[in-house]
């Protein structure tokens, strides 16, 4: 089935990680099999031909950067400047991308159903072009609010102003205080030019300060549940309820803490847990559940995204195996239909109705 994936970090991976993600993923792993700086060296599970193999015709690319201050322990960039630098060789690289034929970007509706057609159509899908929605994880490399028409005008689609700890617009993921008016101003700047807020990192002040009188389209690219996974990373029943009422689409993340309560980084494995696939249809039929129905929940994999399968499920040797939904949902008593919305059907729709 054709599959939407809401997040991926591809930039991130190709330029920090130096990942050639047009090769084989067995190539990739060899590559760097060797290397140690960083936890995940050789276990990466996503390639542009494994997202071929798996249908995953359309995603979410992002391009991400952190500022911090000098007292912080996060990784990131001495300065906003740096940072932008950084997103703008991210961008760079998803324009070579599209010079080599590998990825479109996809700007607006009609270009939307043209990578559709374009999918949906081909009898096989070995050579096609990745559609891409270019997006920024963290609104730190914003230098101004001209940046963000900058940005807009190369093709950036959604915001999240935060991810985590301090941010300069917002703060996010383990940090916790109000939108600054710095951060109002950009939510209001990003309304005039309709760009996707994505909820995703706010932390819990800074969501309530920002989603309810968001006047754009609002989503969550990659969140699970947290009345499942308690975590401040994961969204309330509240804040969920609030987010389908907005009608917004909530895509469900497969990073290892994320799925499952009592993951102990860099302790916990997938073999010592029994984290698989599956455990991720109990955070979708929850949110189905508080919906109603199955018009807001997707998939935003986030595969990749600083872990690779030593934070995975155990049964997720490559991005391709989200196709193992399919099944898994079937069990669970969701039809074809319901399949469809979750897989890919949600996102499209509710692009449509931000875009038109």
């Amino acid at each position: 089935m054709f599959l939407f994936d809401a997040h991926l970090d591809l930039a991130m991976n190709a330029l920090e990680w130096n990942r050639d993600l047009t090769r084989p993923l067995a190539e990739i792993r060899a590559r760097e099999a060797h290397l140690t700086d960083k936890p995940d060296r050789g276990r990466g599970v996503v390639s542009f031909p494994e997202m071929r193999r798996g249908t995953i015709g359309l995603c979410v690319a992002t391009q991400i950067a952190r500022y911090v201050k000098s007292d912080s322990t996060l990784p990131g960039w001495h300065s906003p400047a740096q940072a932008w630098a950084q997103t703008q060789g991210q961008l760079a690289w998803y324009q070579a991308m599209e010079w080599a034929g590998e990825m479109v970007q996809i700007r607006n509706a009609k270009d939307l159903r043209q990578h559709l057609t374009l999918w949906q159509s081909a009898e096989k899908t070995d050579d096609l072009p990745i559609g891409y929605i270019l997006s920024l994880e963290g609104a730190d490399s914003l230098l101004s609010l001209d940046h963000l028409h900058e940005a807009y005008e190369r093709g950036l689609r959604a915001v999240g102003p935060a991810h985590y700890g301090p941010g300069v617009y917002a703060y996010g993921t383990d940090a916790d205080q109000p939108l600054s008016p710095l951060g109002q101003s950009l939510l209001r700047e990003m309304e005039k030019l309709s760009i996707i807020l994505d909820a995703t990192h706010l932390c819990d002040s800074a969501f309530w300060d920002a989603v309810p009188d968001y006047n754009g389209p609002v989503w969550a690219s990659h969140n699970l549940v947290r009345a499942l996974t308690p975590h401040n990373r994961q969204f309330s029943d509240e804040q969920l309820k609030l987010l389908i009422d907005k009608g917004s689409v909530i895509g469900m993340a497969f990073d290892a803490w994320m799925m499952i309560p009592g993951w102990q980084r860099g302790i916990s494995t997938p073999a010592s847990t029994g984290l698989r696939i599956e455990h991720v249809v109990a955070h979708i039929d929850h949110i189905c559940q508080l919906a109603g129905n199955t018009h807001h929940v997707g998939i935003g994999s986030d595969l990749d995204g600083a872990f690779g399968k030593e934070q995975a499920p155990g049964d997720m040797e490559s991005i391709a195996d989200l196709q193992v939904l399919t099944d898994l949902l079937a069990a669970k008593g969701y039809d074809h239909a319901d399949v469809e919305n979750i897989f890919w059907k949600n996102w499209v729709s509710f692009l449509e109705k931000s875009w038109d």
